[in-house]
């Protein structure tokens, strides 16, 4: 089990990490779904990551960051 958790907080890295990168190069909109999911689904595994060693204060953030990035993908787009 260990090393799956371990391996969740490996890919919520490269994820996060990557989606903020791309859109600081201007290759990827912070709008663009791809950006989206990849906080959704990098703060979903840093949840899982950061509750099982106990950060609980990097779990709220986590749960925070994925509440935002729920957020922006299911408001609507100003016409």
């Amino acid at each position: 089990m260990n090393i799956l958790i371990e391996t969740l907080g490996w890919i919520a890295s490269v994820l996060i990490v990557g989606a903020y990168a791309f859109n600081l190069r201007g290759t990827l909109s912070a709008k663009d779904p791809r950006y989206i999911w990849s906080n959704i689904v990098g703060g979903v595994f840093f949840v899982v990551n950061t509750i099982h060693h106990g950060a609980y204060p990097s779990a709220l953030v986590n749960v925070v960051w994925v509440i935002i990035a729920l957020a922006a993908l299911i408001r609507k787009p100003k016409s």
